[in-house]
């Protein structure tokens, strides 16, 4: 007789097994303990008539192993990326009190005295001025740069008006312009400020100058050091 056909040995082959996988309710999360836990259930549970095919117990445990892995992986680069971003926070700390070049649309006046900045353009321009202005749009001093060739450039402003006269201390709007190709073009400027804190963005992820004539991101510095 053939032992297959024996109802009683299939039923005894097919009772559920007295072990369980047990219910861990603090943690949600799928460990290869709990996998071949699982999987052992799962062989307990099939026909023996007709067994799993091993190309399909070899893809679970494949898939199931790469999801693992991957895991780990994004595990590793959350702690190299908070890594980085500590050493980061503490180089950048090293800035405090400094002086440093960076894109801006005002320059400060303090005690006086300016630092100046810089301006690129990328081809030749001509009749290229640094226009300086108050608060209310009014003009009160123009830098003649004359004719330029392409690349950056570097300006200073004494602190004083068109007159000679000094001016008040505070923040003032600043620009860039010239004709390029018979055509008035403004341009970007970048000024030096002062350095007053370093602030980290949220859950770690950037890092921010804070100056005297605004906030910037870590990678707008240009310089770093006295004009």
């Amino acid at each position: 007789m053939d032992p297959l056909s024996n109802n009683s040995v299939i039923d005894s082959l097919r009772q559920t097994p007295t072990s369980s996988v047990p219910e861990d309710t603090s943690n949600q999360t799928l460990k290869q303990e709990d996998f071949f836990a699982l999987l052992t259930q799962q062989l307990s549970y099939q026909d023996p008539t007709k067994p799993v095919e091993n190309d399909q117990m070899i893809s679970q445990m494949t898939s199931f192993t790469m999801a693992d892995g991957i895991t780990g992986l994004n595990d590793s680069f959350t702690d190299f990326a908070a890594s980085m971003t500590s050493n980061q926070a503490l180089q950048a700390s090293s800035l405090v009190g400094q002086q440093v070049l960076v894109p801006s649309e005002s320059i400060n006046i303090q005690d006086g005295v300016s630092n100046g900045g810089s301006f690129e353009v990328p081809q030749s321009v001509q009749n290229l001025q640094v226009r300086i202005e108050d608060a209310a749009g009014q003009l009160i001093r123009t830098i003649d740069m004359g004719n330029v060739g392409s690349g950056k450039h570097r300006f200073s402003w004494d602190g004083k008006d068109n007159s000679g006269n000094p001016v008040a201390e505070g923040d003032y709007k600043i620009s860039a312009q010239g004709n390029m190709g018979n055509k008035g073009t403004t341009f970007p400027v970048s000024t030096y400020s002062h350095v007053q804190s370093v602030s980290i963005g949220a859950n770690g992820s950037g890092l921010t100058i804070n100056t005297n004539t605004g906030s910037v991101k870590l990678a707008d510095v240009e310089e770093i050091g006295e004009p």
